[in-house]
Parts: structure tokens; C-alpha cells; sequence
């Protein structure tokens, strides 16, 4: 079970991807002409018409990402990297949409009125559900042989129509459970909701927490996305939230993963061993660079997140008590990927934006009190931070921060000798930032050999295996494949 929900965040990861270039094109937009969609006349009408275009076009990819999901989805939870799974998820989707639609639904219910849940069918959520549908129909009936008259739908041809006939099935469960499931979540969302910033803070504590599991995927999904009405992230960029209230399950995470973080990493090398500081200074200034300008914090957080776990417990916890007071001030900001400076500069632009600059002074204070906790604790309790492990610990064997080709080569040998050689490989593939593998014997792989390589950290689940390796994953991975 664990594999298949791991499995699944890695598939969400390959729509959610997407979103970067709708945040970027709509900020662009309202950028070039800002009064464009508040009803005020444009400077330029060239800068209107432009303005224009790129926030039609980032709305495109923003209103359309239960689709995206759907399709996504379905080609990552799928056996095989082609297009077949792909229409299986887009069929469900027109399948799906089709059944549950509140007009048709109006024909069959009691008084010829559909419950106000199936107007809210075209989310995330269904998205999710109608890939599974495609990705589990191709790995199951893929190779299915049919009779000679009918062969030409026999294999991959087979697919598209057992999922329409799998779809409709699901359509009549959910007709009687998706009033109950939606009203559940939005009964969840509107408890979170009516305690404002501290409802924002737990939300942000329980979000950090679950990402060693990949899990923090699912939450984000009920207050981001539009499976139980908050749809913040998709409001913000949309414009069609409400000022001074859309943006507050994002907002929280600017000051940590700007200057949080950093300066945690600061402190991880302030209080490295001597000798042993110039060898992690390369891996901690590229993942504190990543998590100010990106927003992506897995590097830095897998670092230390197993080396010191309690640690990490406690970052969770700063990182909630941050995301409350940051909503209170109050500040308002939104992002299409992570809270990084680039999010944060397009984001500042939109008419939801509420005193969102404030976030640089906020943030250089939540620097300063990250550090100071990191270094206390870290001393105090003799934590194995990057630079502080046991002398058999430390050397790495590949330079961490080597970007040559050769260096991902040799990164790549390193990892599979420590995974037990190309013979306990039985599946290679990655997500952001990390390499997922199953393997035939898990007691054959060596964690002490794949962290000198350079590896952050190492998930082992059953024959399920996750090395971590920062933003350069696909080079590593790639050339792993080629190894195996």
C-alpha cells in the first residue's frame, strides 16, 4: 500500500510541473498590464492586449489541471512509460464528467434537483480517481488476447474500452457517495477556515510533516485544488477569490522556505566539524539557493530530516507557528510551484496579493530565530547534522555538488553498487528530487555506500527504494538507466 501511495505522488508531481509556466506567464501578465483584469484602462493597448494574452493563457493551464491530473496520473501509475494510459485517463475523465454532470444527475434524482456536490465534479480529486481508472486498466488488461474475430481490439486496443465499462461503474458509486465525501471535506475545510491564522499554522506543521512520506500531496490537495471548495492556489491565480482571505494556505511557507530554511542551513554549517565543513558547504549553499529562489526544500530538508529526525519534528512545528503569523500580520501571497523569490515576485502582481513585500522583513527575522534555534539544538544535543556524522560516515566517495557529466557518472555507479548491483534492479525511475527503484532483495542495499556517493538521505519501504538526490535527479537517474 505504501508503494502505490508513494507511487502516486511521484505521478501527481508530473501535472503539478505544469504549473510553474501559468504562474510565471500570468504574473508576466498583469506585470505588462496590470489594471488588465480589474476593469482599468492599460497604459499601452499593445501592453493591454499582451497583458491580456498571458494571463488567458497561464489561466488555461490553471482551469484545466483536473485534466492534467487525469492524464498524468494515469501515465505515471502506469507499467509502461507510453501514450495508451494516457487516453485510458482522458476516457474516464469524458466518461466520468458525462455521468456525474448536474443536469443528467437532475434526471435521476428524487424532485429532478441534483445535490450542489456535482457541481463540483471537474476537480483535482476526480482528476486523480480517472487516472488510477486508465493506469490500473492498461497494467491489467494491456496483454489481454481476444478471440480472432475479435483481435483487433485485442492488447493495448482492449484498454480504452474496459475503462470506459470500469468508469461507468465508479460514476454510479460516486452518484451515491460523492454528496457524502465532498460535504465531509468541505466540512473540513470550513473547521480549518473558522480559526483563520491558526487553522493556516496546523495546516502548514501537518504539510511539513508528511513530506518524508510524499504524503503532504494529498493534504494539499483539499486546500489548494477545488476537491472541497477552498481551491486557494487555483482562486489566487484566477483572481476569483476574496481579497484578504485567498492565499492563506500558501502565504506561510514564503519566510521559511526563503529564509528559514537558509539560514537552518547556515547554522547546519556553522556548527560542521573543522574539518569537515568545506565537504557539506557545497551540498548545503546549493540546496539553501534552491529553497530561496525555487521553493524546493526537499534537499535541504532530506539532509537532516534522518540524521536528526527530532530536529525535523521541530522545524515541522516552526514552520506551523511561521505560516500563523505570517496570515495575522496580515500578508497575502500565492505561488504556481513552491514559495520561492520567483513565485513571490509574479505572485506580487496579482490583485490578490495583500502587503506581500512584507514577507522580505518578516522573513529576515524568521532567518534569525531559524538559526538560532538550529545552532542551540544542534549543539545542545549533539545532532548528526550534515558535518557532524561519525568519521566512517563522512567521506564521500563523488563530489556533491559535481555538475560534469562525469561526476553524475560516477554518482551513478556509486548508487548502484550501493543498491546491490544491476541484477537487484528491477525498476528505475525519479520525481523532483529523488530516485525511485524497486529492487528484488532490499537486504542487499548498502545505505553507507549510496550516502557517500552524495545521496541526501535513502526511503527503503519493503522492495520499494527512494534516494534522495537534490535537483540534479534526472542526470543521476538517467545515467543509471543506462548502467542497468
Amino acid at each position: 500500500m505504501m508503494k502505490y501511495l508513494q507511487n502516486l505522488g511521484k505521478s501527481l508531481m508530473l501535472p503539478v510541473a505544469a504549473l510553474p509556466v501559468a504562474g510565471i506567464l500570468m504574473g508576466l501578465g498583469y506585470l505588462l498590464a496590470p489594471t488588465t483584469m480589474q476593469g482599468g484602462q492599460a497604459d499601452s493597448q499593445a501592453l493591454l492586449i499582451l497583458g491580456t494574452f498571458l494571463v488567458k493563457a497561464g489561466g488555461a493551464i490553471i482551469d484545466n489541471m483536473s485534466v492534467l491530473f487525469a492524464v498524468g496520473v494515469a501515465f505515471g501509475m502506469a507499467k509502461d512509460r507510453e501514450g495508451t494510459p494516457a487516453l485510458a485517463g482522458i476516457v474516464a475523465w469524458f466518461v466520468i464528467q458525462t455521468l456525474l454532470n448536474p443536469s443528467f444527475v437532475a434526471l435521476l434524482s428524487e424532485g429532478g434537483v441534483a445535490d450542489p456536490a456535482f457541481n463540483k465534479v471537474g476537480n483535482q480529486f476526480i482528476g486523480i480517481i480517472s487516472g488510477l481508472i486508465g493506469a490500473t486498466c492498461y497494467n491489467k488488461f494491456s496483454e489481454t488476447k481476444l478471440p480472432d474475430f475479435l483481435a483487433f481490439f485485442s492488447g493495448k486496443r482492449s484498454v480504452a474500452i474496459v475503462t470506459a465499462f470500469v468508469s461507468i461503474i465508479v460514476s454510479v458509486i460516486l452518484f451515491f457517495i460523492w454528496p457524502i465525501v465532498y460535504n465531509a471535506l468541505v466540512a473540513l475545510g470550513e473547521s480549518v477556515i473558522s480559526i483563520g491564522a491558526v487553522g493556516a499554522g496546523i495546516y502548514a506543521f501537518l504539510n511539513r510533516l508528511l513530506i518524508p512520506i510524499g504524503m503532504h500531496h494529498a493534504l494539499n490537495a483539499v486546500f489548494w485544488f477545488d476537491v472541497a471548495g477552498i481551491s486557494d492556489l487555483t482562486k489566487f491565480w484566477s483572481s476569483t477569490g476574496t481579497y484578504g482571505q485567498t492565499g492563506i494556505y500558501m502565504t506561510g511557507f514564503f519566510p521559511v522556505m526563503m529564509f528559514g530554511l537558509p539560514a537552518a542551513a547556515l547554522a547546519m554549517y556553522h556548527t560542521a566539524k573543522p574539518g569537515r565543513k568545506k565537504v557539506v558547504f557545497g551540498l548545503l549553499a546549493s540546496a539553501a539557493f534552491c529553497s530561496f529562489f525555487t521553493g524546493v526544500t526537499e534537499p535541504l530538508e532530506f539532509a537532516f530530516m534522518f540524521l536528526a529526525p527530532g530536529l525535523y519534528v521541530l522545524y515541522a512545528v516552526m514552520t506551523g507557528i511561521t505560516a500563523m503569523i505570517t496570515v495575522a500580520l496580515p500578508i497575502r501571497a500565492g505561488f504556481s510551484f513552491s514559495a520561492g523569490f520567483i513565485d513571490l515576485f509574479f505572485s506580487s502582481q496579482m490583485p490578490l496579493a495583500q502587503n506581500p513585500w512584507f514577507i522580505i522583513p518578516l522573513g529576515l527575522a524568521v532567518g534569525v530565530i531559524y538559526y538560532i534555534v538550529f545552532r542551540i539544538v544542534i549543539v545542545k544535543f549533539n545532532l548528526k547534522t550534515p558535518g557532524r556524522e561519525d568519521d566512517d560516515e563522512a567521506t564521500s566517495t563523488v563530489a556533491k555538488d559535481g555538475n560534469s557529466q562525469s561526476a553524475f557518472v560516477d554518482y551513478a555507479k556509486a548508487v548502484l553498487v550501493g543498491l546491490g548491483g544491476k541484477d537487484n534492479i528491477e525498476d528505475v525511475d525519479n520525481c523532483i528530487t529523488r530516485i525511485r527503484l524497486q529492487v528484488k532483495d532490499a537486504s542487499l542495499v548498502n545505505d553507507d555506500i549510496i550516502k557517500k556517493a552524495g545521496a541526501k538521505g535513502i526511503i527503503k519501504k519493503g522492495q520499494s527504494v527512494q534516494v534522495i538526490v537534490g535537483p540534479q535527479v534526472q542526470f543521476v537517474t538517467d545515467e543509471l538507466r543506462k548502467l542497468v
